[in-house]
C-alpha cells in the first residue's frame, strides 16, 4: 500500500506501508520438522485459526506462497500421498 507522508508544513511525500514480518518456527505435524519462516501477525492468526502449517500450506494458492513455502508445501503433499490410508 502507499500513502503520504505528511509533515507539520503540510508538505506530503510518498511512502509504502509494508507488512510487519517477524521470524517465526513453525511445526509441521506430518513431517516432524520445525521451519522458520518471517510471517506476519496476522499470518500467524490464519494459520492457528486453519489447524497448522501443512492444513494451511495445502489449502493455499502456489501463487500466493513464498518459494520456501512452495518447497515445504510439495514435501508435506509428497509425505501425505506416501502415507498409508488409516
Amino acid at each position: 500500500m502507499t500513502g503520504h507522508n505528511v509533515s507539520h508544513s503540510n508538505v506530503k511525500t510518498k511512502r509504502r506501508f509494508l507488512p510487519a514480518l517477524a521470524p517465526a518456527s513453525l511445526q509441521s505435524d506430518s513431517l516432524g520438522q520445525t521451519f522458520k519462516l518471517k510471517i506476519s501477525n496476522a499470518a500467524r492468526r490464519t494459520l492457528d485459526f486453519r489447524g497448522g502449517l501443512d492444513v494451511f500450506l495445502i489449502k493455499a494458492k502456489d501463487e500466493a506462497l513464498s518459494p520456501r513455502a512452495l518447497k515445504i508445501k510439495r514435501q508435506v503433499k509428497a509425505k501425505l500421498a506416501n502415507a498409508p490410508a488409516a
